[in-house]
């Protein structure tokens, strides 16, 4: 499946009802060198547009919202010992959290590329 992206700057990808979460590389360019990240509980329930996890930079402290409701079922532990792993690798090996679906309508709602590159670029 494609990548996916929120108004708030989180991309997914979904494979087998399972939602890969991060930010993209527009927000961790407006955030700068990042130096520690809060990753949710696993099995914690997380809602579509609510606070999953915290970034923080050299510059802010920034929320990263879950883009799908849903449970979560697995975390990027690597992070935690190499949190500027966002600023090398945001839309690749630095995801967040992995999320099982509980409503896949709610992706219908999201952005492909094309409209995330425009609405970025405002």
């Amino acid at each position: 499946m494609s990548t996916k992206y929120s108004k708030d700057h989180e991309w997914v990808v979904v494979e087998g009802g399972i939602a890969t979460i991060g930010i993209t590389n527009h927000a961790q360019e407006q955030l700068g060198d990042v130096v520690f990240i809060e990753l949710p509980a696993i099995g914690k329930k997380v809602e579509k547009d609510a606070e999953a996890a915290v970034v923080e930079s050299v510059k802010a402290a920034s929320e990263v919202y879950a883009p799908v409701t849903g449970e979560v079922v697995e975390v990027n532990k690597e992070l935690e010992g190499d949190p500027a792993m966002v600023n090398r690798s945001p839309e690749g090996d630095a995801w967040f959290m992995k999320v099982k679906l509980a409503n896949p309508s709610e992706l219908d709602g999201l952005m492909d590329k094309a409209a995330y590159d425009k609405f970025i670029a405002g």
